[in-house]
C-alpha cells in the first residue's frame, strides 16, 4: 500500500452510505439508531446550556454544551455516510467531551453525576 492510497484511507474514505443496497435487517436499526443518538446528544447540549444560563459558574460550559451539540451532529452525518475523516473528528470530538465533563463536574458541580 502506498502513501497516497494510506492518505486516502485515513481522511477521505467513504466506509459506508445510506441506502447501501445492504441487507434492510442491518442498514435501517443503524440509520435510526444514529439519528436517535444524534437527538439525545443535541438534548444533553441543551440541559448543558440550561444549566450554564442558570447558574453562570463558568464559561467552559458553552465549550461542554458545544461538544455535546458537534457530537451530536457528527452521528447526524454518519446516519448518512461515514467517512474516515468523521470517524477521527468523532473521536477528537469524544475525548474533549470526557474532558470537559470531568473539568466542569469536578470543579462546578462536584454533587452531580449526570451532566
Amino acid at each position: 500500500m502506498g502513501l497516497k492510497r494510506l492518505t486516502q484511507d485515513l481522511w477521505f474514505r467513504t466506509w459506508w452510505t445510506y441506502p447501501s443496497g445492504g441487507p434492510p435487517w442491518i442498514e435501517i436499526p443503524y440509520h435510526v439508531f444514529n439519528l436517535f443518538e444524534g437527538a439525545v446528544w443535541t438534548l444533553l447540549s441543551a440541559l448543558v446550556l440550561r444549566r450554564y444560563l442558570r447558574h453562570r459558574r463558568s464559561a467552559v460550559e458553552l465549550a461542554y454544551a458545544l461538544a455535546f451539540f458537534t457530537f451530536g451532529l457528527t452521528d447526524f452525518r454518519e446516519a448518512y455516510s461515514l467517512q474516515s475523516w468523521l470517524i477521527l473528528a468523532k473521536g477528537a470530538n469524544l475525548l474533549a467531551l470526557f474532558w470537559l465533563r470531568s473539568f466542569v463536574i469536578r470543579r462546578y458541580y462536584p454533587e452531580s453525576k449526570l451532566f
